[in-house]
């Protein structure tokens, strides 16, 4: 479900739960706990997935019969991952070294550096598509990086764009030419960034990402809440089961 990856002193974990390293409760649970540990015991982290698939989000077809508990319960885990990678006390990138849809490109919203493979792979917030809606937190980290207009027109359309765009718009930082690029990439950007003086790095990237921080202090705009009601509308339910049997006919 999560491998670790030991590059010198920089940590990679490689999202391993085939075959679309769709995010369940145990390996959100697993991610969260494992990029704790590393940050206590590693230089920087690298987070990875499948070479041609990163991540297809939210793994819907084992959310579809939750009950309300059961969907608040998951959407605060999820809500933690994103506050733990927030809050990592070390360089982090995603090695997003395949298409990442949703919950998959939004995890690396928090991180320091995000890379992709470019021609063929596909990112997006496409919340909207399936009936959901994109809670203030992750609009605002959305907006933090590629400005607030670029990020209406992506989530009203639920917009899934090419890894060539997403660098025009910035939500990735760069591109390599294959999936298998990625890691060693986003390895070396962190080892570049070990080799700097560590308390002048490590502070001002805490004075740079304060403004990140300061989105998980007002536990109100976590919409937890107004996630589990949009999840439970009849027009939301309808969609997402019309989902679930197109992804169980494949």
């Amino acid at each position: 479900m999560l491998e670790t990856i030991d590059h010198g002193n920089v940590r990679e974990l490689n999202l391993a739960r085939p075959p679309a390293n769709a995010l369940n409760q145990d390996l959100i649970l697993a991610l969260t706990n494992s990029l704790r540990e590393a940050g206590e015991n590693a230089g920087a982290v690298v987070v990875s997935g499948r070479p041609g698939l990163f991540s297809g989000g939210l793994d819907i077809p084992e959310m579809i019969n939750y009950d309300r508990d059961q969907v608040s319960r998951f959407w605060q885990s999820f809500l933690r991952l994103l506050q733990t990678i927030t809050q990592m006390p070390v360089p982090t990138a995603f090695a997003i070294n395949g298409h990442a849809l949703a919950g998959g490109i939004v995890m690396a919203l928090f991180a320091d550096y995000r890379i992709m493979p470019r021609e063929g792979f596909k990112t997006g917030l496409n919340e909207v598509q399936v009936g959901l809606v994109v809670p203030p937190v992750i609009h605002s980290a959305l907006v933090r990086i590629v400005g607030a207009h670029t990020a209406e027109r992506m989530l009203v359309a639920g917009e899934i764009m090419s890894s060539e765009k997403a660098l025009a718009i910035g939500l990735v930082d760069e591109l390599v030419d294959q999936p298998d690029d990625a890691v060693p990439r986003a390895v070396e950007w962190c080892e570049q960034h070990l080799a700097l003086p560590g308390p002048a790095m490590l502070t001002t990237r805490e004075m740079a990402r304060a403004d990140l921080h300061a989105l998980f202090d007002d536990s109100s705009e976590l919409g937890v809440e107004g996630f589990v009601n949009i999840w439970f509308s009849e027009s939301t339910r309808n969609t997402l089961k019309e989902l679930v049997e197109r992804l169980q006919k494949k």
